[in-house]
């Protein structure tokens, strides 16, 4: 019996095994949600903008690792989700975007929103397709959710035009893909990982450092392994958090633009040099020609484009990270006869660090007039023992949260690292809630990027989505004013935000239950009770307008020299309100 082209996209996803799928519909697309309408094995979440259902496709892939999947429509639908798309991209998420297009025929004539869904999307996509025969779709599909999911995991694009809907033809699922020209390498070279083995047993000052290749390969149980054989200290980018346990002894937190001092300072003049599913980012370098200048870099990814691409590789090992570093520690296990001597010859490196550490730890000072952000932090941390899923959204807070809170379990820090896209927070929360329903998920947000997606407050509250919102409320696009502080003169040109609404009020005129805390001291309470709360909580924080995230390598900047504190000249202006009257002479109003 033949089916249309809508019913062979739903049978397509659940063969895939696809529970849920985020989107909004339209015109061209109505045969498909009408078809996914009278079915209950894929649960579709209305979102209130194309690109809340991208980001919420993307907690949900980060969460679990699975694809996640969007279905948008054509023209506006489908710009309105290339944000999206160029996020999963650029942080390698897997993710299939299903967008509506006008009828074949009408395809190149202008037609009422019609826009070239594959032309927009070729930048910002691992791979994309027009589907023109419905014949093709189920094969489509399936080589759409393979190419996602494999190799470097990324976003994949089908666009599906209005008649291929609707059009008949028998549905068969392919059992296997095989394309030519694709064909991830999982398998390290032995040889090159003997070396791999070799130098580090014999290096004096290693460091481990661990890249969101880690979370989507699965191998924290094998990063964790192999830190403990070695006795070798990890760090981790942005996107590599919660691959390695933060609490742990071995771990040294994030590095780069904003990470520890004592974890710049252990690249900067480490021997040995162990990436793992990393991409040597410039957030993480800084100043190529000054980076890890003493130390042998083995490289290990399944991306082959990405090794020698930015940094000189001596050792560079293409293949999946878990099946790698498994081969790696066998044979390390193997190598060390005793790793008491292991210990001893690493222990001055190891005193070196916790002196770096001793000498610049992360640091900040609450009174008990002004709220500051880290604080905030820091008391969600204190209070959910660890637990849970934290997204982010991008700014101060981002780094705060990178910083302060040490997520202890794999994919349980979500954010958007490579397009650091503001917005992503919320939605992306939501995302990781559906997929999680039982856990505490909690959106890390300020006012600045939170009003970018807020209307997905409506999707929380339909689909009673529990997450719990900590905005921390400075007035300010923070990370600009802090950068137009420190290099622009204190002009604050388009980042003091004004007219601020009242969130409040706003929670509440979405049915959501909202909280306030304006003084250090209703913090605590605030937290504890909106964590408490079974449905979701908004959280409005009032911090302190003029706190700097540090430490921080400025532009240009070598990973050594980190800026650690206001510079004396910026804190005497402040004690004198000079910045305080710039910003009242700027635009808007001097937050509160």
């Amino acid at each position: 019996m033949k089916k249309t082209g809508a019913e062979i996209f739903v049978e397509c996803l659940k063969e895939e095994g696809v529970k849920v799928l985020f989107g909004i519909p339209g015109g061209v697309v109505l045969k498909l949600f009408d078809v996914l309408h009278q079915q209950k094995d894929v649960e579709v979440i209305l979102t209130r903008h194309e690109q809340g259902a991208a980001h919420m496709a993307e907690g949900y892939a980060k969460a679990t690792g699975k694809a996640g999947v969007c279905l948008v429509t054509s023209g506006p639908g489908m710009t309105n989700i290339v944000t999206g798309l160029a996020d999963a991209y650029m942080d390698s998420i897997p993710l299939v975007a299903f967008t509506g297009q006008v009828s074949t025929s009408l395809i190149g004539n202008d037609a009422f929103q019609e826009a070239d869904n594959v032309g927009i999307s070729r930048p910002c996509t691992k791979h994309n397709v027009l589907v023109k025969d419905v014949n093709d779709l189920a094969r489509t599909i399936k080589e759409a959710f393979y190419i996602a999911t494999t190799g470097r995991p990324g976003p994949v694009l089908v666009d599906i035009p209005k008649d291929v809907t609707t059009n008949k033809a028998e549905f068969k699922y392919p059992e296997k893909v095989s394309l030519r020209g694709y064909n991830p390498t999982y398998e390290g070279n032995k040889h090159q990982i003997k070396q791999a083995a070799e130098e580090i047993m014999k290096s004096s000052k290693p460091v481990i450092y661990v890249g969101g290749g880690a979370l989507f390969s699965d191998a924290a149980d094998e990063i964790l392994e192999l830190a403990e054989i070695t006795q070798i200290p990890v760090t981790m980018t942005l996107m590599g958090l919660s691959s390695f346990p933060g609490t742990h002894a071995l771990s040294m937190g994030m590095l780069g633009m904003h990470g520890s001092y004592w974890s710049n300072m252990a690249m900067h003049h480490a021997d040995l040099l162990i990436a793992v599913g990393a991409r040597f980012d410039d957030r993480v370098t800084g100043k190529l020609s000054e980076f890890c200048p003493e130390a042998r870099v083995i490289h290990i990814d399944i991306d082959p484009t990405s090794i020698k691409k930015n940094v000189h590789t001596h050792i560079p090992i293409v293949g999946d990270v878990k099946t790698v570093l498994r081969q790696l520690n066998v044979i390390l296990r193997s190598l060390d006869g005793n790793q008491k001597d292991l210990k001893e010859q690493r222990r001055p490196w190891w005193n070196q660090i916790e002196e770096w550490k001793r000498a610049h730890p992360l640091r900040y000072h609450q009174d008990d007039k002004v709220t500051k952000p880290q604080y905030v932090i820091e008391k969600l941390f204190e209070i959910t023992k660890h637990e849970g899923i934290v997204a982010t959204d991008v700014g101060q807070h981002q780094m705060w949260a990178a910083q302060y809170f040490k997520g202890s379990k794999p994919r349980t820090f979500i954010t958007s690292g490579g397009l650091g896209t503001m917005g992503f927070g919320f939605p992306a929360a939501l995302g990781a809630q559906k997929a999680y329903p039982d856990k505490l998920v909690m959106c890390i947000t300020s006012e600045g990027s939170f009003q970018m997606n807020l209307q997905e407050l409506a999707t929380a509250a339909e689909h009673k989505l529990p997450v719990k919102i900590v905005l921390l409320n400075n007035g300010f696009h923070g990370m600009v004013r802090q950068w137009q502080d420190l290099f622009y003169e204190g002009r604050y040109a388009s980042s003091n935000l004004g007219k601020i609404p009242d969130f409040v009020k706003l929670a509440d005129a979405y049915g959501i239950h909202g909280m306030r805390a304006v003084k250090p001291g209703e913090v605590e309470t605030v937290l504890r009770e909106g964590l408490k709360h079974k449905g979701p909580v908004l959280m409005d924080f009032h911090v302190d307008p003029f706190e700097n995230c540090y430490p921080m390598i400025p532009a240009g900047g070598a990973q050594h020299e980190m800026v650690l504190e206001d510079p004396p000249e910026l804190r005497k202006a402040q004690k004198g309100g000079a910045v305080k009257k710039k910003a009242e002479e700027g635009e808007g109003e001097l937050p509160a």
